[in-house]
């Protein structure tokens, strides 16, 4: 599966958009502290992160006994890049436009 694919498919899923937003906010989490509010068992929270981290939104360190999960933030930007970027180019070009007419118009 394509690395895109990966990331789409993480991203598809509420509770690991749920993990992902509460790693965004305090980085560097033990499994235990990101299963706090959320309602799953150990073992479904690990799945998801399993999935995460294939899709490398996720990335851990080990620290004594604990594995910290960290939010990797450059995936969700090539997708921006790739997939929206673009499309905003387009709409801030035709609205530049608009300001240069609508300014030279009124000039006159």
């Amino acid at each position: 599966m394509k690395s895109d694919d990966l990331v789409f498919k993480a991203l598809a899923d509420e509770s690991r958009r749920k993990i992902l937003d509460r790693l965004r906010t305090k980085q560097g989490l033990t499994l235990n502290e990101i299963c706090g509010p959320h309602d799953m068992s150990r073992q479904a929270i690990s799945k998801h992160l399993q999935l995460l981290e294939k899709a490398n939104l996720v990335v851990t360190r080990k620290q004594g006994r604990f594995k910290l999960h960290f939010l990797n933030p450059v995936p969700i930007n090539e997708i921006y890049t790739r997939w929206i970027g673009k499309y905003e180019q387009g709409r801030l070009a035709a609205l530049d436009n608009l300001k240069q007419a609508l300014s030279q118009g009124g000039t006159k």
